[in-house]
């Protein structure tokens, strides 16, 4: 075989690995509220956004393998040079290439990463953590 066919299968592969991760834990029961305080709470952490820090969980799980490498063309997390482009499509064009999956001119995107177990909506909150930090 040549190498132009065998490159294709190769990235296919390897997208296909990206998005492994192990299944979702069931969550623990949620803790009481705690009492208001009286002083404003800190800010808070960079990764948490105001998904709580969902996305940034679900990031690191199913998609830092390739996004925080570049792996097959993979835009870097929070490279605003090659966000800006993406970001300029808006949000259901990313969310669209996320959850079904695109193939582009500088890579591939396998649907959801990978990863079916990841819900459409997991999905949007990733995409949204991916843009904040590209903005």
């Amino acid at each position: 075989m040549s190498v132009k066919k065998i490159l294709p299968l190769l990235l296919v592969a390897l997208l296909a690995a990206c998005g492994k991760s192990e299944p979702p834990k069931a969550e623990a029961p949620a803790a009481a509220p705690a009492p208001v305080a009286a002083a404003p709470a800190a800010a808070p952490a960079a990764d948490a956004a105001a998904d709580g820090g969902k996305g940034a969980e679900l990031f690191k799980k199913t998609c830092a393998m390739c996004h925080q490498t570049g792996v097959a063309g993979a835009p870097k997390l929070g490279d605003k040079a090659d966000w800006g482009p993406r970001i300029a499509q808006g949000k259901d064009t990313l969310y669209k290439h996320a959850i079904e999956g695109f193939n582009g001119a500088k890579g591939a995107m396998p649907p959801k990463g990978g990863n079916p177990a990841l819900s459409d909506d997991d999905m949007k909150t990733i995409v949204d953590f991916m843009v904040a930090k590209a903005e």
